[in-house]
């Protein structure tokens, strides 16, 4: 699958099936986060891959609509430093984000992100040390329904690049 097409097709799976992921799977999506692009090359994120049900039970509960990541097979957090040092660290954990997601979507495997609005319980519950910070995360696994995965996307939800793109000036 090119780019283009994994970006077309690409969708939010919340709905996964129970079945674990081939360490190369798991490998090859961190690597893609490990590879992002990251303003001045700083890559500030680091990244907690979970695997063990109960704690994927636990970060489901720790956001309002977090609860994707109960029927994970790999959750990864991303954790940073405190986003309010420097804008530009929350924009390079979405490129993290991203590029593990469009890694995932190409083997056949579907995501969400979560935010997690209870963060200093997910710092507890994965011994985070201080200096790090969690606000989002991520629910990786095979969709229940894998006909998502080559289905053309449905007809709504983005708006016309027209409205969107403006050249030049407003």
């Amino acid at each position: 699958m090119d780019v283009a097409e994994a970006i077309r097709l690409k969708r939010a799976v919340r709905a996964f099936a129970d079945e674990p992921l081939s360490p190369d799977d798991v490998t090859a999506i961190l690597n893609a986060g490990r590879r992002a692009q990251s303003s001045k090359n700083t890559q500030p994120w680091r990244f907690v891959a979970v695997q063990d049900r109960s704690t994927l039970k636990t970060l489901a509960g720790l956001g309002t609509y977090a609860g994707h990541l109960e029927g994970a097979a790999l959750g990864v957090v991303i954790a940073t430093p405190d986003p309010a040092q420097r804008w530009s660290i929350l924009f390079d954990a979405g490129q993290a984000a991203a590029y593990m997601q469009l890694a995932a979507w190409e083997r056949g495997i579907g995501s969400c992100l979560a935010t997690l609005y209870e963060s200093e319980a997910a710092r507890t519950l994965l011994a985070l040390p201080p200096e790090l910070h969690v606000n989002v995360a991520l629910s990786f696994g095979r969709p229940q329904d894998p006909s998502v995965m080559t289905s053309a996307p449905r007809p709504g939800g983005r708006q016309p690049a027209g409205s969107l793109v403006h050249w030049e000036r407003w």
